[in-house]
Parts: structure tokens; C-alpha cells; sequence
């Protein structure tokens, strides 16, 4: 909806990163790359946004090779450039609170974003944004999406949240 020449929606949309190997478990956390299965997940979730209609303006990520791989590979689907992909150190293994923080610095310019993170905390906050669905877990390469009836992403908290969808590799595609 547009009111006196500002866009009236903006819409959010929580993925997790896709599916990590664990192929070298001395490998640290942050550095852990995509397995086989990671990467054909990720193309495909974002062939379905397409297919819905919901390709981000904007896109941020946690700096983790898992994350930001997946950023990536999605961002390539979408004709996103990866150099704009704003990486937030805040996002690694964060807990529901700071997606808040990280919402709130979004522009205003950006009607439809996506924020690639991580478990808990993508799922404890997707569980925070909506009283109409409660899910267990985000699963890899999973989406969570929202709208929320605001001009400013610094009242995205405050604001009635409509939730849209929620996808993830192993459901069928709706």
C-alpha cells in the first residue's frame, strides 16, 4: 500500500543458512562450510522466492562462511550483487533481541529484506514476530517471511506483524 508516496509494507524475511558440513570437526564454528546438500538447497529456496514473488532489495548477513555462502548463492539466483550483501557481525549465533537492533539501522528506502542467520535465535525470534504460527525449528535453508504495516523499519517491533510463509527444502512447494 502507498500513502502519500511512501511504500505502507515492508517485508522481512528470515532464512537460515543452508545445510553446513562438519566433514573436519576441528574446524571452528564460524569457518564451516556448505555440505553437498547446503549447496543445492540454497539455489532452489531462492528459485521458490522468485516464484513467489519476494526477491529482497536489500540483504544482510552474518559474517559466517556458512551464512554468507549462502547469501551468496541465493543473492546470484535473485541477480543481487554479492558485494552488496551487508555482512553484520551482530548475526553470529545471536539471540532473538539482536535482530531487533539490526532491523532497526535498516533504510527506509528497503521495502522487502532478507536476513540470513542462524539457530536458536532465527527461529526464537520468527517465534516472537507472529501470534497466528509457532514453529520448533527453521530448519536449514528455511524461510520465515512477514509484512508488517509500516513506512519505518524503526517501528517494525511495535508493529502488527501479518505472517506470509513459512518454506523450507523438504516441504512441497505451495
Amino acid at each position: 500500500m502507498v500513502i502519500n508516496g511512501f511504500q505502507r509494507m515492508k517485508t522481512l524475511l528470515l532464512i537460515r543458512h543452508a545445510k553446513s558440513s562438519w566433514n573436519d570437526p576441528d574446524m571452528d564454528d564460524f569457518d564451516r562450510p556448505l555440505n553437498k546438500r547446503g549447496k543445492q538447497n540454497a539455489p532452489e529456496m531462492a528459485a521458490r522466492l522468485i516464484h513467489k514473488g519476494m526477491v529482497p532489495e536489500l540483504i544482510i548477513s552474518s559474517p559466517a562462511k556458512r551464512t554468507r555462502t549462502t547469501a551468496k548463492i541465493m543473492a546470484r539466483e535473485w541477480k543481487y550483487p554479492k558485494e552488496a550483501i551487508l555482512l553484520e557481525e551482530e548475526l553470529y549465533l545471536c539471540y532473538a533481541s539482536t535482530f531487533l537492533k539490526v532491523i532497526t539501522k535498516i533504510d527506509d528506502d528497503f521495502n522487502a529484506v532478507a536476513i540470513f542467520a542462524h539457530n536458536p535465535g532465527i527461529t526464537d525470534f520468527a517465534n516472537y514476530l507472529t501470534e497466528e504460527i509457532r514453529i520448533d525449528n527453521v530448519p536449514t535453508s528455511g524461510i520465515f517471511a512477514v509484512e508488517a504495516d509500516i513506512t519505518s523499519w524503526k517501528d517494525f517491533d511495535r508493529a502488527y506483524k501479518k505472517f506470509l510463509f513459512f518454506d523450507y527444502p523438504k516441504q512441497e512447494m505451495v
